[in-house]
């Protein structure tokens, strides 16, 4: 993210080095706890707490979780998981870790990824060796855990409501400056969601709300946490990879992914046999290619690579744990159709990599062609520097949204694929009885690149301590890239161009987001007007405000000041859509520049804006016209840009005509 150069050194004019790498700055994370003892947690060279915090760190527990400067605290949340408990007549595991302690790694992985200390010579199972460091590597910490592990013969886990909004009162009763939330459900409307709803109440305290769009991608109108005053992240690719091949025929080579420690003997070539033509006696040929426990034959599979088809309901990992437990040497994980060229870098027990759809069948070709084929893999090797680099991911969930299609979500895209970040010492990401456990392992999910902006906005808050959190969000918008390391449009996972439902703004770049010249600004108020739009009554306003709300008449849905513009309704007649930017920057004259979507004419006025000084706002309006009686099967894209050679403050244009 241009932080930092090739050897891990700040470059020139680095927001690290303008934030002092986020020092002081207070990152609360909503998720399934901490494992305080991680390295990403160790305190060296910190100060004293800060003065502003107020909050606490548990030790009224067995398992004894110890704080320092660095993790500032730690709290659980479980009234709501021990309802559910009690409501399905369920029991409480004995395992169960009834603390802030971290059972799963999810919330250690994605808190070290947002405010994490520097680790020299962290790895992923000896690869991607380097430093690892969260985006404010200098900032405090709070653990709040409100989400409980599934135990089978026991009880379902989860996030449940009354713990995430404790865990928020908490968070603003604490102190915390960012909140940062790696978790939601599918969309629901705001005053049905207690993410949205808590989120509003720490905006209202000036808190930044950080929250993953969701993994149910590519699928259009998928995208959660669509509330406007909370920051909504996809996810992308990194320019590093852990490629592992596999060879096959004539010198046929298909690069696949794969994080497996072991790896077969070099240049020896293997039986190679699909889970298909390996099934036990009382198996169903679809369900052993699937590798699904006890449906493979281990007279067939002994000494073998297995090949085995991507879905079932069984994780990646588990296919080769299965695979290894009727003697494969190896196994090849292809993806199904709909997982696409979407592909993950797993620790696997045994050799293995893990191929595309495309990929995947062009082994099934060779198989089908062949009498005796073989096959090897080669070892997993780090790959820095790949293009085209990001690449959006398939998984990550794309707008529009499905509540209020007029917020262009998600807001922006981050890195959420394959990334390497602490973990917790209670667990084995292949095997739970496996020892020693793994300090740092890669996983992937919007939940991955939600903490990377987490940090992001840590630093921007520590640079703009005064800046309301429509600031720093509308900063982290209009600044963002849109395009990849050779130049070209961001792509999606199909190698087709993305667009705004997938990536929002772009890709979010850090150095640009510390100058973004002017933001779009909102209050309270204004967020308590546009829920008046959407018909809220003062009954269900009092979830969002303490006081009476007092409705404007003239407030339109499409005229919040966000820093994007979505119209799902264009028809015959023109829309004309108000804004307004206060500059952040120095004095100067902004021109309008538009690109214009497809079949739609956008006009601006006034096309000019200027500045003579901080702090000053200027109001302005967007026209959008249907060229022609002709309607576009789906949204088009385009974008307005306000420039004074020095920045350029872009918002991304969706219409959908009717």
């Amino acid at each position: 993210m241009e932080l930092e150069d090739k050897a891990g050194v700040p470059r020139p004019g680095s927001l690290w080095k303008k934030a002092k790498f986020g020092e002081n700055i207070i990152i609360g994370n909503l998720d399934t706890g901490v494992w305080p003892e991680s390295e990403s947690f160790n305190d060296e060279g910190f100060g004293p707490i800060p003065s502003k915090w107020r909050g606490a760190c548990l030790f009224d527990t067995k398992d004894k979780v110890r704080c320092n400067r660095k993790l500032i605290g730690a709290r659980y949340f479980n009234k709501g998981y021990l309802a559910n408990v009690k409501l399905n007549k369920d029991t409480i595991p004995p395992s169960l870790l009834v603390s802030p302690r971290d059972q799963e790694g999810h919330g250690s992985h994605t808190l070290s990824t947002a405010g994490g200390s520097f680790v020299p010579g962290a790895n992923a199972f000896g690869n991607g060796n380097g430093t690892a460091k969260g985006g404010s590597p200098k900032a405090r910490v709070a653990a709040y855990k409100v989400c409980w592990p599934s135990v089978d013969g026991y009880t379902e886990g989860g996030c449940f409501s009354a713990d995430i909004f404790a865990a928020f009162d908490a968070a603003i009763s604490d102190g915390v400056d960012v909140l940062s939330l790696s978790l939601g459900g599918n969309a629901v409307e705001f005053s049905q969601d207690e993410i949205s709803i808590g989120a509003f109440h720490a905006d209202k305290h000036g808190i930044v709300v950080v929250c993953s769009a969701g993994n149910s991608g590519p699928t259009p109108g998928t995208v959660t946490n669509v509330a406007p005053w909370m920051l909504t992240v996809g996810a992308s690719t990194l320019d590093r990879e852990f490629t592992s091949f596999l060879t096959f025929g004539r010198g046929k080579h298909l690069k696949g992914t794969s994080l497996s420690s072991t790896g077969l003997p070099s240049k020896k070539y293997f039986p190679l046999i699909s889970g298909a033509n390996a099934n036990a006696a009382t198996a169903r040929p679809e369900d052993s290619l699937l590798c699904l426990n006890g449906t493979l034959n281990p007279k067939k599979v002994k000494g073998k690579i297995l090949v085995c088809l991507r879905g079932g309901d069984i994780s990646r990992t588990e296919k080769g744990v299965m695979a290894a437990l009727a003697g494969a040497v190896g196994m090849v994980l292809v993806n199904d159709e709909e997982s696409g060229n979407d592909i993950t870098a797993d620790p696997h027990v045994l050799p293995a990599t893990h191929l595309t759809y495309t990929d995947g069948k062009r082994v099934f070709e060779y198989l089908n062609s062949t009498k005796t084929p073989l096959a090897r893999i080669t070892r997993v090797k780090t790959v820095h520097g790949t293009k085209p680099a990001p690449v959006m991911a398939a998984f990550s969930s794309r707008g529009p949204s499905p509540i209020e299609p007029s917020i262009l979500k998600p807001d922006i895209t981050a890195p959420g694929v394959d990334i390497i970040a602490a973990f917790t010492g209670a667990t084995s990401p292949t095997d739970p009885s496996n020892k020693p456990r793994p300090r740092y392992i890669t996983e992937s999910g919007t939940s991955m690149s939600c903490p990377h902006v987490s940090g992001i906005v840590g630093l921007l808050k520590t640079l703009y301590p005064t800046w309301s959190p429509a600031a720093i969000r509308s900063a982290i918008i209009t600044t963002a890239r849109r395009r990849d390391n050779v130049g070209e449009s961001i792509l999606d996972s199909t190698k087709e161009p993305a667009t705004p439902f997938a990536y929002g703004a772009g890709h979010v770049n850090p150095n640009r987001a510390a100058d973004p010249g002017l933001v779009y600004d909102l209050t309270t108020n204004d967020y308590l007007n546009f829920l008046c739009a959407r018909g809220y009554n003062a009954s269900v306003l009092k979830l969002f405000s303490d006081k009476p709300v007092k409705c404007s008449r003239t407030s339109h849905v499409a005229d919040l000041n966000y820093p994007t513009i979505a119209v799902p309704d264009l028809q015959d007649k023109p829309i004309t859509i108000y804004r307004r930017v206060k500059n952040v920057g120095t004095p100067g004259t902004y021109v309008a520049q538009v690109q214009a979507p497809a079949g739609v004419s956008v006009s601006v006025q006034p096309s000019k804006l200027e500045f003579k000084s901080v702090g000053e706002e200027k109001e302005f309006k967007v026209t959008l016209k249907a060229n022609s009686k002709v309607r576009n099967q789906d949204y088009v894209f385009g974008e307005l840009k306000w420039s004074d050679g020095k920045h350029y403050v872009t918002s991304p244009i969706a219409v959908m005509q009717y």
